[in-house]
């Protein structure tokens, strides 16, 4: 895709008050055939404005008037790809991405996203290293009518403006409450209808939805345990009695929360429940007692039931692996990166948020001791990036990024956990202290350059 990246100046005052005149350089000019001085129209996302060109010298350059900049959500230091279509007589800027998040800390001016505010400054980099334009919105934000938005973006500090309807809206809402608030998807409708937007990462993924698709998939049961959507004792008993150990997963749940892990032990049942501190045991002496005994949880929450795995364990603790799997420059899947998760004392499961630490997968392979982990990394590699195009094939909605969770078992065979839409961008590896910008940021960003066909 042919572009060029301008650098967005703002104008002195009294040089076109109005807006209707932007300078751009001379070479720019020359190189994309922009007549000057003849009407053309202005796009960025929804926006548009009639306005007329003159040339000036500054190279690589584009000024704009503080009225036209500001309603266009631009500041000096913005830069974006331009391009010039002849055709339709219009410089169109962008891509401009639009990132939905969950709320901001008034209270909190530097950190106003709170342990996401890092994050946020970072994808902020990454946009000016690849010709992009991004704001922040919370759902309080989001009103279902008009070309515009209002959100937050960072010009020397962070600071609410208007905005026109995005190319790119990056859903990174952190509960399926706030998704599926009649207003938020009202407002994602409006933006495809009115500016075509596209929705990058559709929806949180429901764990049963996940399995009972890729099932489907040719190729792909190979990576599956066995698992149903929990609906009777009698799907229990049979699990019990085919695995020494189940585990009952919460449907719609994330970060390890609400997991519980059933084990056969003595003439009874140990049911372990996952918490920050570690996990609870009871014991039951019969299957009969600990169903009963889950009665309410399983009537107030879908439970998926799943084969229990041997797994690798470093130092007697199990460890698995966080893959990041992302569409890249040219929209096609690709693994971004993969980490081990080993799984703190006294807990079954590896997230960070319960304790868990990261590792990288060479080192976890070769401290878990076993031969079973040779050509671990590569297998890998090769199951996220299947089950990434799975998803893709297979459950409805757009998706560009998915952390995919794996485990390899005492024998070397790979196994899916579950995929998470809404991968957590402090859980693959900590925000670097040099301010540099993660792969997976850089590729976000890549993604929506080709998405929005700049």
């Amino acid at each position: 895709m042919k572009r060029t990246k301008v650098k967005i100046q703002i104008q002195s005052p009294g040089t076109s008050t109005d807006g209707s005149i932007v300078a751009i350089s001379e070479s720019l000019v020359r190189k994309w055939k922009i007549p000057p001085h003849q009407p053309l129209q202005l796009r960025l996302g929804s926006f548009r404005q009639e306005v007329r060109v003159v040339a000036f010298g500054s190279p690589g350059t584009m000024r704009l008037s503080g009225a036209l900049a500001s309603r266009m959500g631009l500041t000096t230091g913005h830069q974006l790809c331009l391009q010039y279509k002849a055709t339709s007589k219009a410089l169109v800027l962008g891509p401009l991405i639009g990132v939905m998040v969950s709320r901001v800390y008034a209270g909190a001016p530097d950190k106003p996203f709170g342990a996401n505010t890092a994050f946020c400054r970072e994808l902020t980099d990454a946009c000016k290293v690849y010709g992009a334009a991004v704001f922040f919105s919370t759902p309080d934000d989001l009103i279902a009518q008009g070309d515009s938005v209002r959100g937050w973006h960072y010009a020397g500090g962070w600071r609410k403006a208007s905005f026109p309807l995005p190319h790119v809206l990056y859903n990174r809402l952190t509960s399926r409450k706030l998704e599926n608030r009649p207003s938020v998807q009202q407002f994602i409708a409006h933006a495809r209808s009115k500016q075509n937007t596209l929705l990058f990462n559709e929806k949180y993924l429901n764990k049963s939805e996940v399995f009972d698709a890729l099932r489907q998939e040719a190729g792909l049961q190979q990576y599956l345990p066995e698992s149903y959507l929990l609906k009777s004792f009698q799907q229990l008993k049979s699990m019990c009695a085919k695995y020494p150990t189940v585990f009952l997963k919460p449907v719609t749940g994330s970060l390890g929360k609400g997991i519980i892990r059933i084990r056969k032990e003595g003439g009874g049942y140990a049911c372990h429940f996952a918490n920050l501190n570690g996990a609870r045991k009871l014991s039951y002496p019969t299957l009969s007692a600990l169903y009963s005994a889950l009665a309410g949880k399983i009537k107030t929450q879908r439970y998926q039931i799943q084969q229990g795995l041997n797994l690798l364990t470093v130092g007697g603790r199990p460890v698995d692996f966080r893959a990041v799997v992302q569409r890249c420059e040219t929209g096609q899947w690709k693994v971004t990166s993969i980490v081990a998760r080993i799984a703190g004392n006294h807990h079954f499961v590896s997230n960070i948020a319960r304790g868990g630490t990261l590792s990288s997968v060479k080192s976890a392979l070769a401290r878990s001791g076993t031969p079973a982990a040779a050509g671990g990394l590569s297998k890998l590699r090769r199951a996220s990036l299947r089950i990434a195009k799975g998803i893709e094939a297979r459950v409805q909605g757009h998706f560009a990024e998915l952390g995919v969770d794996l485990a390899l078992d005492a024998s070397g065979h790979v196994w899916l956990i579950e995929v998470n839409s809404k991968p957590s961008k402090e859980d693959n590896t900590p925000l670097s202290t040099e301010n540099k910008i993660r792969p997976s940021v850089r590729q976000l960003v890549q993604y929506s350059r080709f998405a929005a066909k700049f």
